[in-house]
């Protein structure tokens, strides 16, 4: 009888009984060789193995959760190589996106400026020179003392409104009021500069007052020479210029006194700075500057045969920079660097046109066309 074989080292087999029974069957009908016992060193292999355990997944591969946790480290990922993406072509096309200017653009920042205060009097000499910077569409008021002016209609400030003379404070209030609108309707509403009719400063003028609201819509319809409508409205030609941006900068000043009419007189002095392109071509910006000086009236309508709540128009004034010179068409054409000139070069003194503290024509004996010191 075949006996059960015993492990080398004396301990029992690691054949079952039932496995060796069955051996033994076999054996008797010569059907099988008996099983082979597995060496010492590959039962410790085994055992070694079976003791330390498999990691989790070490066969099948990572479990759902593992899965699904590094697929939505992958899709993170991805959105944040799409937003690096962008933000590269972002900083191609803006490289002033950087702060500090790290690739050498050269672009100038932004100066700081403090808002000036209202003009309440003439101020005595012109304003100090400021950074030497050209106007870009972004920044149209670069290099500009009317970088610290208000915008638009903010400039037009209204005094406080008092009895003078025969004249109540309504009425006074009334006149400035009137005088506002038609200075807004003339220089800064927007139909106005795209070359349109005036119609918001023309409807506070006295149609009473002989031949005025004729003339100007002479002007307005055939301008020529002698019948200028720039002589009180700011226009530019829609197909040859547009102004840039919501912004005309603005800076004046308004008085009143009682008027030889039993009435009272309001005295305008504003300068407006308009940001212009040209509307076709590179985008190149500069800026035309218009002063205007006004005188209006409103008499006691007991004693003049006036509309009341309207403005006699009594004197007008008007000193144009960077506008080219003898064009009688009606509209303002500035002069811009990339363009070739196409009219008669300025002739006449050179003057500031943010200088305030003079008078209009004020120190020139010159009616020919002045050059701008500044722009």
């Amino acid at each position: 009888m075949v006996g059960k074989p015993s492990d080398e080292a004396g301990d029992s087999s690691s054949i079952s009984d039932e496995e060796w029974q069955a051996f033994l069957r076999d054996s008797e009908l010569g059907a099988s060789p008996a099983p082979k016992e597995p060496s010492a060193r590959a039962r410790m292999v085994t055992e070694r193995l079976r003791h330390q355990g498999e990691p989790e997944g070490w066969r099948t591969g990572p479990t759902p959760r593992d899965m699904n946790g590094r697929t939505r480290r992958r899709q993170v990922w991805s959105a944040l190589g799409v937003l690096l993406a962008l933000g590269v072509v972002a900083v191609a096309l803006r490289p002033s996106l950087l702060p500090g200017d790290p690739l050498g653009t050269g672009e100038p920042k932004a100066a700081a400026v403090s808002p000036l205060p209202a003009e309440t009097a003439a101020p005595t000499a012109a304003p100090g020179a400021v950074p030497d910077q050209a106007p870009t569409i972004d920044r149209p008021f670069a290099g500009s003392p009317a970088l610290a002016w208000a915008d638009g209609e903010a400039g037009v400030v209204l005094p406080v409104a008092e009895a003078v003379g025969s004249a109540p404070k309504e009425r006074v209030s009334k006149a400035l009021e009137l005088t506002r609108k038609l200075l807004v309707g003339a220089n800064l509403e927007s139909a106005t500069l795209r070359g349109g009719r005036p119609a918001a400063a023309l409807s506070v003028l006295d149609p009473k007052q002989p031949h005025l609201l004729d003339d100007l819509d002479a002007f307005l319809r055939s301008p020529d020479r002698t019948h200028d409508p720039l002589t009180l409205f700011s226009r530019f030609d829609p197909d040859e210029t547009r102004v840039v941006g919501d912004v005309v900068k603005t800076r004046g000043r308004m008085t009143y006194k009682k008027s030889k009419h039993n009435g009272v007189t309001v005295h305008a002095d504003y300068t407006f700075v308009y940001p212009v392109r040209p509307a076709e071509g590179p985008p190149e910006v500069t800026r035309t500057i218009v002063r205007r000086v006004i005188d209006v009236e409103i008499p006691d309508p007991a004693h003049y045969d006036v509309t009341p709540g309207r403005l006699l128009l009594v004197r007008y004034d008007e000193a144009l920079f960077n506008s080219a010179c003898d064009v009688y068409d009606g509209f303002l054409h500035p002069r811009f660097k990339s363009a070739e000139p196409t009219a008669p070069t300025q002739t006449g003194p050179t003057e500031d046109p943010y200088d305030r503290s003079k008078g209009i024509g004020e120190g020139s004996t010159s009616d020919s066309c002045g050059t701008a010191s500044r722009i």
